[in-house]
Order: structure tokens, then sequence, then C-alpha cells
């Protein structure tokens, strides 16, 4: 079993809903337990501006998958949920990227591990930072570290994590 995280977003069909839901999935993957996830957080839309407001959280699994087939399985649950990729940054459903998979370093056209930009998004180190405070990843650095060098403006906790 490996340690992963993975970041869930949505803006679009009741996102909180969506976000919920998709963390319950999660959980219930082949080989795959959640441990943790963050609380929920309403987030500025980045890149694409003219869309609502996005519900984002980060999920901690433990997963006997390996990195492409994670991968893979979080594209599934993107489809199931309704996810359509009209266009860059485009409002979504559901949106799932594996930020990060233990002890992987990974440059591929499909997939790179760590996240190559998870680091610069506060809407990701914001809830990441909440459920791994203190933790420092290979190749990203300290979690709290780049999480409050991001500063929270346009980032608002709705709710405690479970």
């Amino acid at each position: 079993m490996t340690l992963a995280y993975v970041a869930l977003g949505s803006n679009l069909e009741q996102p909180d809903r969506q976000v919920r839901a998709a963390l319950a999935a999660l959980g219930r993957l082949a080989g795959t337990a959640l441990l943790r996830h963050s609380s929920l957080y309403r987030t500025a839309p980045v890149g694409y501006a003219d869309q609502p407001d996005f519900i984002n959280a980060v999920a901690l699994l433990d997963t006997a998958l390996p990195p492409d087939a994670l991968l893979d399985e979080l594209l599934a649950l993107e489809q199931r949920f309704g996810r359509e990729r009209s266009f860059r940054n485009a409002p979504r459903v559901l949106d799932l990227d594996l930020l990060y998979y233990e002890g992987i370093f990974l440059e591929g056209p499909r997939l790179t591990l760590p996240h190559p930009r998870m680091h610069q998004r506060a809407f990701v180190m914001a809830p990441l930072a909440e459920i791994a405070a203190g933790t420092t990843l290979p190749g990203v650095g300290d979690v709290s570290a780049l999480a409050a060098a991001l500063g929270a403006d346009g980032i608002e906790r709705l709710d405690a994590a479970d």
C-alpha cells in the first residue's frame, strides 16, 4: 500500500455535493482506502475567470494501485460524474488531480509526479496543508511553508473535515 494525495474540484451542479460524493467514491476504489480529507474550500476560478467559484478539497489515499492505474480510476470517476473537457480551465462537474504518489517521480506525456504546478496553486496547497501540515513532499517542499507563501486570498474554508 502506498500513500497518494488527490485534489478534487467542482464548480457545476451543486459543487459541494459533487466533491462530497467524489470523496466517498475515492474510498470505494479497488485496493484503496480514504484515510482522511480536508475541509471544503470555496475558491475563485483560475485561468478562465468567467465561471462560478470552485469547491476544492484534498484527499489522502492508501492504495495498492500503481500510479497509472490510479490515474485511470480518477479519470473514469470524472467521466462517471459527467466531466466534459470543452476547453482548458473550463467549468467542470468534477476535476481530480493526482498530486503526489509516495516514492514516485515521473515525468511523462500522461502523468507527472509530483504534480508540476501544485506548489503554485493556493486552491490546492491550502487544503493540502490542512491534512499534511508539517509534511515535506520530496521534490515539492514543505507543505505548510508553501501554502503560507501563497496566502489565502480568494480562498474560504467552508466546513471542518469529517
